[in-house]
């Protein structure tokens, strides 16, 4: 989760002058504060905050917005981490949970050094950089799960031969490998782990190993859209898929089926899997 991009978008948002934040602990019930922008200190820099405690540990517990005009006088929260908080000089806080697909992942923190109430624009605007991230490991999400059913199996044996002798690029479960590669390219532009957006093109290449490689360059888009034909997809619904618009697809197709030689769809297809570039 890039979360010192969300801090920073938090503190424009709302206008607070301290952000701060973390992830939960896979398998563990708290979170732990990894990033702080406009801290004056380091206090809260790596604090272990447990489910249910504390202003943080309750919005984890909840799973739902949390905020105390004046924390170490709160009623409303437990003081555990109260040594922390206030030498950072906080008074003010909220916490908004990052919640996908029902569990938190992690909490965005924003605060005043003075006691004030933080009124419902401030609320809102830290909430929907929340849900900006939380649509950003949704994407993460469903990236890792494409990669893993998309790793190829070993294969031995005469049936490792390459395409044509194995009768390899036909058949349901190469329809499948060709799904999962329309949906790999798509989703890796959205991705921003630079990392995961790496390892999502690498799979990209995996899925078309084992025929020479092209002489013919595509740019990346147009293979994004070569790639979502060749699962079956229209032009609106590759459009769709990969956030643009029809009549940039059709000519970012356009435009591939001149570099391969190819008068329709089909024949750009069959022409792009002829030089390694699909599956």
């Amino acid at each position: 989760m890039e979360m010192r991009g969300a801090l920073a978008r938090l503190r424009r948002a709302t206008g607070l002058p301290v952000a701060f934040g973390g992830l939960v602990e896979p398998g563990r019930r708290r979170m732990r504060i990894s990033e702080l922008n406009g801290a004056a200190t380091p206090a809260l820099r790596g604090l272990a905050v447990t489910s249910g405690n504390g202003l943080g540990g309750k919005a984890v517990a909840l799973a739902r917005p949390c905020a105390v005009t004046d924390y170490s006088l709160s009623r409303q929260i437990s003081h555990e981490y109260d040594t922390a908080v206030a030498a950072e000089g906080l008074r003010s806080v909220l916490a908004i949970p990052v919640v996908v697909r029902r569990r938190v992942r992690g909490v965005l923190y924003g605060a005043l050094r003075t006691a004030q109430p933080l009124g419902d624009r401030t609320l809102n605007a830290a909430v929907d950089v929340a849900r900006d991230i939380e649509q950003t490991l949704a994407v993460e999400d469903e990236a890792r799960g494409l990669l893993a059913a998309a790793r190829p199996e070993p294969r031995t044996g005469p049936a490792a031969g390459s395409g044509a002798e194995s009768g390899a690029g036909s058949g349901a479960g190469w329809e499948q490998v060709r799904e999962a590669h329309a949906a790999l390219r798509a989703l890796a532009p959205r991705i921003a782990d630079p990392l995961l957006r790496a390892e999502l093109l690498l799979a990209c290449g995996l899925l078309t190993r084992g025929t020479p490689p092209s002489a013919v360059a595509l740019a990346p888009r147009e293979l994004d859209v070569l790639a979502c034909v060749a699962a079956g997809a229209t032009n609106a619904a590759a459009a769709e898929r990969l956030g643009l618009r029809s009549e940039t697809v059709k000519g970012y197709l356009g435009s591939a089926m001149r570099k391969l030689g190819a008068h329709t769809r089909g024949e750009a297809v069959v022409a792009a899997r002829r030089a390694g570039l699909l599956p």
